[in-house]
């Protein structure tokens, strides 16, 4: 069972529409025993930091997706913002991120960026894996993703970015470590090749 975790940000709806499309069981939840219950989360997001992690302090969300994912390593994928709190701090705010993938999320530098409006990044995007990447298997990377984003994650050890996309400058658009995913781009506004990410979330 996955859990959408519920906690007022996201497009929610969108993701649990490719999940009955999928017939994969699901679950929207926001409630800490129907989550520990949970085989995998996903941590939609739209918004800013802080105040994503703020919602999250809520109800003891965190505390119990930090004793299932960290404590008994079920997988987890964030989107977007939902990737950004993934990290450990943020430009965008003063709240600590929850630390699951070390690194800083920082302000997208515009003067590398050629074309107006230069942020935030939005639109359809290419992306360039790096290696075999299981969670982007079937996936047209020419193609890519759409993005909606002026921040994005600075990981600490290089090793941990699994995908990248060129605006201005090359920077992370997927990581990875252990049990934990993050996406900058939103699969679930990217048609098949969001379809695919979803379905391979589920199989792995």
């Amino acid at each position: 069972m996955i859990a959408i975790v519920d906690y007022g940000s996201g497009n929610i709806s969108a993701i649990a529409t490719i999940y009955k499309q999928l017939k994969v069981p699901f679950t929207v939840t926001g409630d800490p025993k129907q989550l520990a219950a949970a085989d995998r989360y996903i941590l939609p997001g739209v918004g800013a930091f802080d105040t994503v992690m703020a919602d999250l302090a809520k109800g003891g969300i965190i505390e119990v997706l930090n004793e299932q994912v960290m404590g008994n390593g079920k997988k987890a994928m964030g989107i977007c913002v939902g990737m950004q709190i993934l990290a450990s701090s943020s430009d965008e705010g003063e709240r600590n991120g929850l630390g699951w993938i070390p690194g800083r999320i920082r302000r997208i530098d515009a003067s590398t960026i050629k074309m107006a409006p230069k942020l935030p990044h939005m639109g359809w995007n290419s992306i360039s894996t790096r290696g075999e990447v299981p969670l982007l298997r079937d996936v047209d990377c020419e193609r890519g993703f759409y993005f909606l984003h002026s921040y994005y994650f600075d990981a600490d050890n290089d090793e941990d970015v699994i995908a990248t996309v060129r605006y201005g400058n090359d920077t992370a658009c997927a990581v990875a470590r252990g049990n934990v995913f993050g996406l900058q781009f939103h699969p679930e506004k990217s048609h098949s090749n969001g379809v695919a990410v979803f379905r391979n979330f589920a199989e792995a």
